[in-house]
């Protein structure tokens, strides 16, 4: 059986939360900690939100929801996190706020062998290690979304990260969470996004030089090479500004030209159309 039984997500937004119900399905102790009572109530409810539509469409049992349900537990502050063994960043995809929760949680962690891990799309992660004490410890846990459904987890080592501790967490992820493990190296955008990316980029592109409409351009890639869903579908689903903040960091990286955000998705963003979350973006997204 896998020593790791305390967990405990910090920042629950559409990621978080998943990654957190992901836990607590698998009968993990798990804390969510969010930024304010208001975060931690958004939190409660789509957490809520997802275990209730999990039941509706058969995926678990009304006693395995209201199992999950007790073994969440909801935080304000980091401090509450002192005793975990795994802790898992979901914060914005922004360099300087996802150092400032490993730093905070580097010292308040009281365990020497947890692992402090990241969710980051595409942010170094030996960039983010290096800025704790225990950089051995830290490596990337890159869930998708949703996370209850999504079978993958990248799973990324810095330069720093001890071999011990992959093998660790690997047999985590596999064996108590159910996940399939692909192993990447510390590269922005790892596997899945340096694939994905540029392809939802070239789709924005397409669009903004007005070849075809979002519509004909979703349709294309579902009935004429069976993809479940368009690339632009698939931005909003991910977020704009998140596919932005991707693009970002891979061409900070590679400096290639089919990295750098096109001008229409930074409009996009500015003006707050973000895809499913806002409401509208390539699409619209009428609320649930």
């Amino acid at each position: 059986m896998n020593d790791i039984r305390r967990v405990a997500v910090v920042g629950a937004g559409q990621m978080g939360s998943g990654i957190a119900e992901v836990f607590a399905r698998a009968g993990l102790d798990t804390v969510v900690c969010e930024n304010g009572r208001a975060a931690l109530s958004a939190a409660r409810s789509r957490i809520d939100r997802s275990l209730h539509r999990a039941v509706d469409r058969g995926r678990i049992s009304e006693e395995q929801r209201t199992d999950a349900w007790a073994h969440l537990l909801f935080a304000d502050d980091l401090e509450a996190l002192a005793d975990r063994q795994l802790v898992v960043e979901a914060v914005v995809e922004d360099e300087r706020v996802k150092t400032e929760v490993l730093t905070t949680l580097d010292k308040v962690l009281v365990d020497e062998d947890a692992v402090l891990a990241t969710n980051t799309s595409a942010i170094p992660v030996t960039r983010l290690g290096i800025t704790t004490g225990r950089a051995p410890h830290v490596l990337g846990l890159h869930f998708f979304n949703p996370a209850p459904v999504m079978p993958l987890v990248e799973l990324v080592t810095s330069l720093h990260t001890d071999r011990a501790v992959v093998g660790r967490v690997e047999a985590f992820a596999a064996n108590v969470l159910g996940k399939h493990v692909v192993h990447s190296r510390d590269r922005a955008g790892f596997v899945v996004n340096a694939l994905l990316v540029p392809y939802l980029l070239a789709a924005i592109r397409m669009a903004e030089a007005g070849h075809a409409s979002a519509e004909d351009i979703d349709a294309g890639m579902v009935h004429g090479c069976a993809h479940p869903m368009g690339p632009l579908t698939l931005a909003d689903l991910i977020g704009l500004d998140t596919v932005e903040a991707i693009a970002r960091s891979m061409y900070e990286e590679y400096k290639e030209p089919l990295y750098a955000p096109p001008p229409l998705l930074s409009r996009m963003v500015e003006a707050g159309l973000l895809g499913r979350k806002s409401g509208r973006g390539f699409h619209a997204h009428p609320a649930a």
